[in-house]
């Protein structure tokens, strides 16, 4: 599969950070510092009681606060999109997000985000490679398969998926993070732990999301099935309780969790709270 050309970076002329770092915003929006870049997972701004736009005349009130506004996020390198939702890319996010900014994506949220006025999207196809530079450090992003519903709903359903973050630097252990995207648990998923048996991290999307009973996000159950599959170090979930479609709350989670024999640790974020990440060594 052709890879995509290098995006060069100019070095950063904000802070550095003394370590890697996540915020969770909420939803499946996350804060990336890690290596020297700054990375945003899916842009959810929308407030309390706004409705997110999910197609076919549906829509969701949103139930939280998302912890940052753009106005008050860093200066981004990168924003990795899963898909093109309404819950992970909004209004707000297409208004005030700068329009050249690189966004990786799928090649449907890409034509939407180019009609949106963004110039900078940039489409994989699964397992298709986006490799960002910044000096001696190195950050690929992957596209992961993922499956957004069950057959033959899934062909209403916007493409989406799951991403692999990958950083290297001089004289220190890789950093991988696996983001999940909104897909259920399915058997394409078997593939990843074969070509990354190491994975630092994971953030993976649950909230057991349902339309009309249907099940369009992991629950409890296919969370925990998903974490001794993939058998990343860390895992934080992060897509719950954000929105009147997300039907199972992290408790769930969190029970079916400690009952399991699970090769990862489970950290539960606060919203909006900085949170150090540390590679482990490859064996």
């Amino acid at each position: 599969m052709t890879e995509r050309p290098v995006i060069e970076l100019e070095p950063s002329t904000s802070p550095g950070l003394d370590s890697d770092e996540l915020v969770f915003i909420g939803t499946a929006t996350v804060l990336l510092r890690v290596g020297g870049f700054t990375v945003l997972t899916d842009p959810n701004f929308l407030h309390r009681g706004d409705h997110a736009k999910l197609g076919y005349g549906l829509r969701s009130k949103r139930l939280t606060e998302p912890a940052m506004t753009i106005s008050e996020l860093p200066p981004l390198d990168l924003i990795v999109l899963s898909h093109h939702h309404g819950d992970h890319f909004d209004e707000v996010a297409a208004r005030e997000l700068r329009k050249d900014v690189p966004i990786v994506t799928t090649a449907h949220a890409a034509r939407k985000l180019t009609a949106e006025g963004f110039t900078a999207p940039l489409a994989l196809a699964t397992w298709q490679s986006q490799a960002v530079v910044r000096g001696d450090a190195r950050l690929q992003i992957t596209a992961m398969p993922g499956k957004h519903g069950p057959r033959p709903l899934d062909a209403l359903l916007p493409p989406v998926m799951g991403s692999m973050l990958e950083l290297t630097r001089p004289d220190q252990a890789p950093l991988r993070i696996y983001v999940t995207g909104d897909t259920l648990l399915h058997d394409a998923l078997e593939e990843i732990p074969r070509r990354y048996p190491d994975i630092d991290l994971a953030l993976i999307h649950l909230g057991g999301t349902r339309i009309a009973g249907v099940l369009l996000t992991m629950n409890a159950d296919q969370g925990v099935r998903a974490l001794q599959l993939i058998r990343p170090r860390t895992a934080v979930p992060i897509h719950y309780h954000d929105y009147t479609v997300f039907k199972e709350p992290l408790d769930e989670f969190g029970r079916a969790a400690a009952s399991a024999s699970l090769p990862t640790e489970i950290r539960y974020v606060e919203r909006g709270v900085p949170h150090r990440l540390e590679a482990s060594p490859r064996s």
